[in-house]
């Protein structure tokens, strides 16, 4: 990880959600159901009502996870539905083959969770703000779709089998617009009518190997604001009488979780070079959630818990906009070819 940039968790903009956020408040922030089911496992082995599976596909990592019932929302605070973590070390280089191929394995995992006929009319809704580089995933991402409704109004005969009816829209957020985001979009479902709503976002990571490596897929809504602790009304189906499905990558880590596995570090550290040290004697009484918890204590009160991104976000907003908007097109279109998905988002 090179040198971080940063800005404080306070202020006017907004971090998507893709559930309920961290287990507690207590817990280091996530909004990966992955690393949510991993801190739930370090308690028991087997956590009830959670399944996952992983699969390697030549340096692309898919894990499955399946919140089941009430024992799994509350294990992992996570909503009941199935979330696909595409994790891809190599996703920070700028490889172009490595990207087509994370693109095309997107598309069949976003499939597996699609559910809607070939005549289903799509909203994708770009969440975050365009103004903020690691929270303008969303509109990046929307601007670079393949968007079809109009053409099915007035020039249906331009397109032929195989194209969904798509539209996209980037509604902003509440403190640069002043209108909740939910209201913004529940308004444009109402008219346009939607069969799916599709909401992209930028999410936290407690993990830095995660950040900017990883894109998630869940069929359970989405929360904005959440990822920040500024939670607002949730997207998905009760509130907008639609099947909501949402897409997010990890752009940020909190402070005091960097700051906890630092300590980690050190402390496992003194424990094998200075047995029976006084710090480690001190620490090892406090479980993992309270270690956290203090850090994150001390760090607040002096404004310095703050939201850290790689100094490279910029060039990587921009790659990983073009492989999720690749792979949205693939799925949403199955007639469309890779080739014509990269001259579309280029």
């Amino acid at each position: 990880m090179t040198t971080p940039k940063a800005w404080p968790v306070r202020g006017q903009r907004s971090m998507e959600d893709d559930g309920w956020g961290a287990m507690d408040s207590y817990s280091p922030r996530t909004d990966l159901a992955i690393e949510a089911h991993e801190m739930a496992r370090r308690k028991v082995q087997t956590v009830p009502g959670v399944v996952e599976e992983t699969e390697e596909f030549d340096g692309i990592r898919v894990s499955r996870v399946h919140v089941q019932n009430r024992q799994g929302e509350q294990a992992l605070g996570k909503r009941v539905g199935h979330y696909v973590t595409i994790e891809v070390p190599g996703l920070r280089r700028r490889d172009p083959d490595l990207q087509q191929r994370v693109a095309e394995q997107f598309a069949k995992e976003f499939e597996r969770l699609l559910r809607v006929p070939e005549n289903a009319t799509v909203l994708v809704v770009g969440l975050g703000n365009q103004q903020v580089t690691p929270d303008a995933l969303g509109p990046k991402v929307a601007q670079r779709l393949f968007v079809t409704r109009h053409l099915f109004q007035y020039f249906p005969e331009l397109l032929g089998e195989g194209y969904r009816t798509v539209a996209a829209v980037s509604p902003g957020v509440l403190g640069v617009t002043g209108v909740e985001t939910s209201e913004v979009v529940k308004g444009i479902v109402e008219h346009v009518k939607p069969d799916l709503v599709v909401a992209i976002d930028a999410l936290a990571s407690r993990s830095l190997n995660r950040v900017n490596a990883t894109i998630q897929i869940s069929d359970s809504g989405i929360q904005p604001g959440a990822g920040v602790g500024n939670k607002r009304r949730a997207l998905d189906e009760e509130t907008l009488g639609c099947k909501v499905l949402a897409v997010g990558v990890p752009t940020v880590v909190d402070a005091a979780t960097i700051a906890n596995d630092a300590m980690e570090l050190i402390l496992e550290k003194l424990r094998v070079s200075v047995p029976n040290n006084g710090a480690s004697q001190i620490f090892d009484h406090f479980t993992p959630q309270e270690k956290w918890q203090l850090i994150k204590e001390v760090l607040e009160p002096l404004g310095n818990n703050l939201m850290v991104t790689p100094k490279e976000i910029d060039e990587f907003i921009d790659d990983v906009a073009e492989v999720v908007a690749q792979g949205l097109n693939l799925a949403l279109h199955p007639s469309m070819t890779m080739e014509e998905a990269s001259q579309l988002t280029h």
